[in-house]
């Protein structure tokens, strides 16, 4: 297949495209060049999307993966400047677009966040998923041909720009105890971008069309289960200290920011998303296991980078002397 990839050098985009270059397909780039393409692309055209798609106005391919939109206008944008000259469009998405992230076993069809204003286009935590979902309407509503929305949820692997999954095989690596949350057994759900990259590239060969939560089954995997496999990786004497959570959130530390991937209370069913749609058109879920090792090896080879998110060991370090002190071992 002749495949047209927006984006394609960062995250998601760049195991998307490693996927369709490994199942011999025809890979275009169009972005603004900032980022080495990965090997293997066939041709690449430069442009902004918000500004420049002049160099789309020749070509046809079968499909096109749209990896980096994030206001409604680029979607209209590329849907003009394509016209009937692709097959097929697929929209990269978020789990985020939904209303309700407190429910649990949310599926495709439930209710999506909105703004009050759509013209806004500022991107921010509040505004993010419902500028996706209203990236998702202007595709249905402007793209004449077959189309696929993925909803990815938390995404983890080798070269996650946002270092919320990335904490934790560095943090247990580097040795010594570890601030954890105590509650074990609260879900997670993710989906190593690989196999994210690879069940997309697929479902466009394919054809599949329709919306599709992207991520681990529900309930199979916990923070205890990611605590173990990060374990496995550590030094000897290593060992992962649970810390109460209402204790822990009287003290300021952040959810899902200081502690990434930790929700407390409701918030954790966000990591109960129904996803059996995309596993019933063979989305497989990574062991945590293997998505911890290879992470932490490409973590290393990058030069051991310092992380984005996450404590700080001095901040770490005086939480576990305080909650020792008024709950001694």
């Amino acid at each position: 297949m002749r495949i047209l990839v927006v984006g394609g050098t960062v995250f998601v985009g760049r195991h998307i495209v490693e996927a369709a270059v490994a199942r011999g397909h025809e890979v275009t780039l169009f972005n603004r060049g900032n980022r080495p393409a990965p090997t293997g692309v066939a041709r690449e055209l430069r442009g902004d999307r918000d500004s420049d798609l002049s160099a789309l106005d020749e070509g046809t391919w079968d499909a096109v993966v749209d990896t980096s939109a994030y206001v409604p206008r680029q979607v209209r944008y590329l849907v003009d400047a394509l016209g009937g000259r692709v097959g097929s469009y697929a929209l990269v998405s978020t789990v985020s677009v939904y209303a309700d992230q407190t429910r649990p076993h949310l599926d495709e069809d439930a209710a999506l966040t909105a703004l009050e204003d759509e013209s806004v286009e500022e991107v921010t935590n509040e505004t993010y998923g419902a500028l996706k979902a209203l990236c998702e309407r202007a595709l249905a509503e402007g793209f004449e041909g077959p189309t696929l929305v993925v909803r990815p949820g938390l995404v983890a692997g080798p070269h996650d720009p946002t270092d919320r999954f990335t904490y934790w095989p560095v943090r247990f690596a580097r040795g010594g105890d570890v601030l954890v949350p105590s509650r074990l057994e609260t879900p997670l759900q993710c989906v190593d971008a690989r196999a994210l990259g690879s069940w997309t590239v697929r479902a466009v060969e394919d054809g599949l069309t329709g919306t599709y939560n992207a991520t681990s089954e529900a309930g199979r995997f916990t923070l205890g289960a990611l605590f173990d496999a990060c374990l496995a990786l550590a030094p000897a004497g290593t060992r992962a200290v649970p810390v109460d959570e209402g204790w822990l959130l009287e003290q300021g530390v952040r959810p899902f920011s200081d502690l990434p991937l930790w929700l407390p209370g409701e918030y954790s069913n966000f990591f109960l998303l129904d996803a059996s749609r995309a596993h019933a058109a063979g989305l497989a879920d990574l062991p945590l296991a293997d998505t911890a090792a290879d992470t932490l090896e490409w973590w290393r080879g990058a030069g051991s980078p310092e992380l984005k998110t996450g404590l700080v060991a001095e901040r770490e370090g005086e939480l576990l002397a305080r909650w020792r002190a008024g709950r001694p071992d």
